[in-house]
């Protein structure tokens, strides 16, 4: 693409970037002085810069634009219904065709025990309500001592007050003072760093039996719930052993205590189903839902409810104070709408389960080659590459966490690929519309920048092996 000539300048952009915008997640000083990237248009599963640079991007957004950039029917919805009502709320009483629709279309698509949402505008909201919502269902049940909700370490669950204190972070926690009370955390279902010369299934119950003993510890009867992600997206791609969730259902039911999936990366098509807890046969009693739910063209996000909740809440609950301004916005709703339709009739996700996410799987596999690979991990459309200096006994890098995936995540931009960086883990979650071609592509891209890392980290003395290593 040629760069956009009525645009202004890069360097014009950059300075009004850095008198004005706060950036999430970023050292500001830092990225004033780098200058930010200004990207301008997306198409499929490419974006252009303002100097007319092309990249490939590997992390669809923020995990989010499952059916790619550039779907005009996306754009003429959302034009349409703000002409004809471009916001209303849904307190007091009322609703609007959009939400009923939106409604109406996720129950169809989510597990069949779920038929009741609660919209919001984000991930991080959806979470919040959570938080709130488990409270009230076991107050309105008589048992409101049960208040703590469980998490995981290294979970994200968003970046909010309480969506921060519910993820395990500890970056995230060592700021405004998180996490909030009554939420606690037990160890992530890791294997290639945590999991020792375990095997992956007894590593999984293991991990999964934290649950109960942190239950048994602090009481069942002051126990809310569980949030876990059906795989750790910002943590790493952290996908659990098949042995962790039938565990962890087992743990909650016997305990009772509400199990929430947050399928807010998961969710619509990634794993090559519906929901990451279709994909893992899990039976939650609450989803967080955002992100893929409009592709990203909209801000929206929801907790999926199950009927039983809902059935005790509706019955017991009386008005439950909590609610957002644009929860269920009309023109999000619309879009959102309009993006389930596009999964549906153009079978995205069965093309994802059948076609494209084995081959995905099949071809990253092989990226365990490369001499600075100690392992290649995926599933649907979600992939992860562990770092190391030696990969063969899983040893870290001496230099700090980090810094290796660092260097290679620059390297990528540079070679027009957007490909995350976790600690030293590298990560990539493409959109669900990638062709084989377009796999094959991401490969070598990937192939290519490890090359240029490898080379860059012998000539700064960074391959050293660090205190991890499995023998």
């Amino acid at each position: 693409m040629n760069r956009i000539t009525n645009l202004p300048s890069t360097n014009e952009f950059q300075q009004m970037d850095a008198a004005h915008h706060i950036h999430p997640f970023s050292d500001m000083a830092e990225l004033n002085q780098t200058g930010s990237r200004v990207i301008v248009k997306g198409d499929g599963i490419f974006l252009y810069d303002n100097d007319g640079k092309k990249f490939f991007d590997a992390m669809s957004g923020l995990w989010c634009v499952n059916i790619g950039y550039g779907r005009q029917e996306l754009a003429k919805v959302a034009a349409k219904q703000m002409g004809e009502l471009p916001f209303y709320n849904t307190f007091f009483g009322t609703t609007h065709p959009p939400v009923v629709n939106l409604s109406k279309a996720i129950a169809e698509v989510a597990p069949a025990h779920m038929n009741h949402i609660f919209f919001s505008s984000s991930g991080s909201e959806a979470n919040d309500t959570n938080i709130r919502l488990v409270r009230h269902y076991w107050a309105s049940y008589g048992k409101p001592t049960k208040r703590i909700i469980i998490s995981r370490l290294n979970a994200y669950h968003g970046s909010s007050l309480g969506s921060a204190s519910l993820g395990g972070m500890k970056s995230m926690h060592s700021q405004g003072g998180l996490p909030v009370p009554n939420i606690i955390h037990i160890n992530q279902p890791y294997w290639y760093a945590e999991g020792g010369n375990m095997n992956h299934e007894d590593f999984g119950v293991m991990r999964a039996k934290e649950l109960e003993s942190k239950i048994i510890e602090v009481g069942p009867e002051n126990v809310a719930a569980f949030i876990a992600e059906p795989i750790q997206g910002a943590g790493g791609v952290i996908i659990p052993p098949q042995s962790y969730w039938p565990e962890i259902e087992r743990i909650c039911t016997n305990y009772n205590i509400l199990l929430i999936a947050d399928e807010v990366i998961c969710g619509f098509g990634r794993t090559g189903n519906w929901f990451g807890s279709d994909t893992f046969s899990i039976k939650p009693d609450l989803m967080t839902i955002a992100k893929g739910l409009s592709s990203g063209y909209q801000p929206i996000g929801g907790s999926i409810v199950s009927d039983k909740v809902a059935s005790l809440l509706e019955n017991q609950g009386g008005e439950f104070y909590h609610g957002y301004t644009y929860s269920g916005h009309p023109v999000a709703a619309a879009v959102a709408c309009e993006n389930i339709r596009i999964l549906k009739e153009e079978n995205i996700i069965a093309s994802v389960r059948d076609r494209i996410a084995p081959y995905f799987n099949q071809q990253w596999s092989k990226l365990t080659e490369h001499p600075l690979v100690g392992e290649a991990r995926s599933l649907g459309m979600l992939g992860a590459i562990e770092l190391s200096p030696e990969p063969k006994s899983r040893a870290s890098f001496e230099a700090p966490e980090g810094t290796v995936g660092l260097i290679t995540r620059n390297i990528c931009i540079k070679n027009g690929l957007i490909m995350r960086h976790v600690y030293d883990k590298m990560i990539v979650s493409p959109p669900l519309i990638i062709t084989e071609n377009q796999i094959d592509m991401l490969i070598a891209l990937v192939w290519k920048c490890l090359d240029e890392s490898k080379k860059v980290l012998k000539v700064k003395g960074l391959l050293n092996i660090g205190s991890r290593r499995v023998t």
